[in-house]
């Protein structure tokens, strides 16, 4: 499999994690690009028309997009342990979802800042996506417990959702009001795959 990748995407890192719990990491070719939330590298956009990473090319030749699919993917490929079946599986969905969730709005805060002129600014727009963000984490804390021992494809994309908000809200303090989930994150962030996959600029 080819990948293009950025070592900084929080999604390219829920691929690399599920490639690390497969053992099969190190047959996946990175492909370097420079893909952006305004510019799009069009070497992307050969493959998949919104241009965004991760997106990869199977042994095969298909175009694999986004995070979720090639998450599967690569799963269905080895056995289907991280996404479960029956009830689990089902969980393990709705937890991708949460996590999911957290990062897109993290994402549109940091484009926010990051794209948009000053005067254009939306104060409202930032708070509102906040908003989504603390909601996500108190649903997460009530269910802290749930999530200790498992690794699958929910516990993944939570666990880059938050290693994603360390590493570019670093002055957003979401351990103190959610002391279980930051306890769980803790021993989960301890993870050869995890600790393989720190993102980095």
């Amino acid at each position: 499999m080819k990948l293009f990748y950025s070592p900084a995407s929080p999604f390219v890192r829920k691929v690399m994690i599920v490639a690390l719990e497969h053992n099969v990491a190190d047959s996946i070719e990175k492909l370097a690009c420079a893909a952006g939330p305004i510019k799009r590298d069009m070497s992307i956009v050969a493959q998949n028309p919104l241009g965004q990473v991760p997106t990869a090319i199977s042994d095969d030749g298909v175009a694999l997009y986004d995070s979720r699919v090639i998450c599967e993917y690569i799963d269905a490929a080895h056995g289907g342990s991280l996404f479960g079946s029956g009830a689990a599986r089902w969980r393990n969905l709705v937890d991708q979802s949460v996590g999911d969730g957290i990062l897109d709005a993290a994402l549109l805060i940091r484009y926010e800042n990051l794209a948009r002129p000053a005067e254009l600014k939306c104060v409202d727009w930032e708070i509102g996506q906040y908003g989504k963000i603390n909601s996500a984490l108190d649903l997460l804390e009530g269910r802290a417990a749930a999530l200790a021992d498992r690794m699958d494809i929910g516990t993944i994309t939570i666990g880059s959702a938050l290693g994603y908000l360390d590493f570019r809200f670093a002055e957003f303090d979401w351990r103190t009001a959610h002391p279980a989930l930051a306890a769980w994150f803790a021993g989960f962030a301890s993870h050869p795959s995890m600790v393989a996959t720190f993102p980095v600029v």
